[in-house]
């Protein structure tokens, strides 16, 4: 048996008498310190300051402990709340104490440290990630809501991140003959600069680092009709500079207002968001390309932008959430998940904007968006500020606007892609197995650092497409609905810089996507409807910029053939006469009394439709840039504006 055990113990006794695990507790009236129940204190945090005293929840569950995790029952509390008002976003003050108006206090909740920045989560943690709202300001103090529209200082890093990514290079001359209509009540004068509406610093700051040098023809219009309060409907096609015309006047608003009065969230959960405007949008792609833009416009001030979609962790999309959110861009799938969790509340939405409305009803959102505007807390229509954007409004579009906008105003601006001289629009012969080659000699004559972008109908369609091209030499890369977001967003980014100068896509990529400098279109498939055409071709020739669009058109696209041969006439393009020669057959087979084209003026596709008759026959009504007038009993496919003579808006 070994005899060192002893003095082991001897020299550990030493240690221990050493620690003096009671110090701190010196009683000079000789009572038993065990009495006083004083907690241990590990050596390595002796040397600290003691906690400061519980402030409240911030962010975390607790259970049955104070906000110092140090096993105390919790005296401040009681009946599960703690007695301080709740701050500005719903969440209670922070737990390390801090002041109103920074680190989680009055006007940003859900913070955890108190620290100088409704950013910064506390516990030493460094830096916010890189990947934010762009307003990561630390060490700034959070003003009174009357200083909204103060000019908050530079942050170099976070400045190159947002405008440096590309120049926009767009070509605003290209404009000044696009057509606009604006139909209502009191409709706003427009404006011809940025200078002629108060936008306040911050947004001229911004507005001028996006190379914004003029507003195009939509934001024109656009930016006076929000700033005056009024409801919106706007047929504008993607490209034409509509996300910029409904941030600008409603960051604007919100810069001079400031944040709205929130409810009483005692009851509300102590993670919940309050957003102040809700972006709605179809598809994670278009979402994420209006978060970044709110980014930009939102740069240098105290509005957080945040962004929500299906098919990525929703882990990390409530995680954004719990650091504040004024500005929230969501797919309506998403977000009623968010509020069945209770972490989202609609009660202060000042702001709806629908983008792509058409498209998110032909996607069978509906029910979703119902149950948003609808069937939650959002403030109704007539108390909120309600815009609908879109390429195309049908008249079952128009008549759900009924019930979401008050007194509106109808804007119609020509089509910058299809209606316009940007594009050009070419319509071939090709049978389906001749397409393979066909496109190869296509990408042959376009070059090898030309941005193509093929569009296929059907997921397996384009991996097959895909790996053809591969197999041919080709650097492309595709995009559909059974790829994961990282997937997609990383063949997107290969695509935009030109790693992988050809995309193969689904209908997916052709809504609302910002791609620049795409130089072709190539419909590998038509689609099966003229809509999806136009917003397919409009992913060239985007605000201003030249572009080519061909299409691939054989014995099984027959059912589009009457209203592309419309849509091309409209648009002073070439038009086929084997196509004209098909049109004219699909509609003598169709029977004359089925009435007028989806796309035609039966459609209401970009006219008012309070302007309407009421009517079926006859010649109908006014043209507006060549939309209008009704079939009158007969089509004539020389003329897109049936019966009526009014003359076509470029002419």
């Amino acid at each position: 048996m070994s005899h060192v055990a002893p003095a082991n113990f001897q020299a550990l006794d030493q240690r221990f008498a050493g620690l003096d695990l009671n110090q701190g507790a010196v009683n000079p009236h000789g009572v038993d310190p065990k009495s006083q129940q004083e907690r241990y204190v590990p050596p390595h945090l002796r040397s600290r300051p003691g906690p400061p005293p519980p402030h409240g929840r911030g962010g975390y569950h607790d259970h049955g402990y104070n906000q110092q995790r140090d096993f105390q029952h919790r005296e401040p509390y009681r009946d599960g709340f703690y007695q301080q008002q709740p701050n500005f976003y719903g969440g209670y003050p922070p737990r390390g104490g801090g002041r109103p108006y920074y680190g989680g206090g009055q006007y940003y909740g859900g913070g955890r440290g108190g620290g100088n920045s409704w950013r910064d989560r506390g516990d030493n943690r460094g830096p916010p990630p890189t990947r934010g709202s762009g307003n990561d300001y630390n060490r700034v103090t959070q003003p009174p809501p009357e200083d909204w529209s103060k000019l908050l200082p530079k942050n170099d890093r976070i400045e190159r991140e947002l405008f440096n990514k590309h120049n926009t290079g767009i070509n605003f001359d290209k404009y000044e003959d696009i057509p606009v209509e604006a139909t209502g009540q009191d409709v706003p004068k427009n404006i011809e600069s940025f200078s002629d509406c108060e936008l306040g610093e911050i947004l001229c700051n911004n507005v001028e680092l996006a190379n914004y040098s003029k507003p195009t023809p939509v934001q024109k219009y656009a930016i006076p009709i929000v700033k005056k309060k009024r409801d919106l409907m706007a047929c504008a096609q993607t490209g034409s500079g509509k996300t910029a015309a409904f941030l600008i006047p409603i960051l604007s608003r919100i810069f001079e207002e400031g944040p709205p009065p929130l409810p009483d969230a005692r009851h509300q959960g102590r993670r919940k968001q309050f957003p102040h405007c809700l972006v709605l949008a179809p598809t994670r792609e278009l979402a994420c390309q209006i978060f970044e833009e709110s980014r930009k416009f939102s740069y240098r001030s105290y509005v957080r932008p945040c962004v929500v979609y299906g098919g990525a962790d929703i882990g990390g999309q409530l995680k954004e959430l719990d650091r504040g959110c004024h500005l929230l861009v969501a797919t309506p799938g998403r977000l009623v998940d968010m509020l069945d969790r209770g972490r989202v509340g609609l009660d202060s939405c000042k702001f709806l904007v629908l983008d792509e409305a058409d498209r998110m009803l032909d996607m069978g959102f509906e029910p979703q968006i119902r149950r948003i505007v609808d069937q939650d807390t959002m403030p109704k229509a007539g108390e909120r500020q309600t815009l609908m954007f879109s390429a195309t409004f049908p008249k079952e579009i128009q008549m759900l606007a009924r019930d979401f906008l008050v007194n509106y105003i109808f804007l119609a601006v020509g089509r910058v892609g299809s209606t316009s001289e940007n594009i050009t629009q070419k319509t071939v012969w090709v049978d389906e197995y001749d397409k393979r080659s066909f496109l190869l000699d296509l990408l042959n004559a376009s070059g090898p650092k030309s941005l193509t972008l093929v569009f296929v109908e059907t997921k397996k369609g384009a991996d097959a497409l895909d790996d053809f091209l591969h197999g041919e030499g080709w650097y492309a890369t595709s995009i559909h609905g059974d790829r994961s977001q990282r997937e997609r967003e990383a063949a997107l980014g290969s695509f935009k810089s030109g790693r992988t100068p050809i995309l193969v896509a689904t209908a997916v990529a052709a809504r609302g996507l910002d791609i620049p400098n795409v130089r072709h279109v190539i419909n590998f498939d038509m689609p099966t409807d003229i809509e999806e055409y136009v917003h397919r071709i409009g992913r060239t020739g985007r605000v201003g910029h030249t572009g080519l669009a061909t299409s691939f058109f054989n014995e099984k696209n027959r059912n589009v053939a009457k209203d592309l041969v419309e849509l091309l006439s409209e648009s002073r393009q070439e038009v086929p006469s084997w196509l004209e020669s098909i049109a004219f057959e699909s509609h003598q087979n169709s029977g004359r009394s089925r009435g007028r084209s989806r796309h035609s003026a039966g459609g209401f596709g970009s006219r008012d439709y309070r302007q309407q008759p009421h009517h079926r026959g006859g010649g109908g009504g006014g043209a507006h840039y060549g939309y209008g007038g009704g079939a009158g009993g007969y089509w004539n496919p020389g003329r897109y504006s049936g019966g009526n003579a009014s003359q076509d808006w470029w002419n």
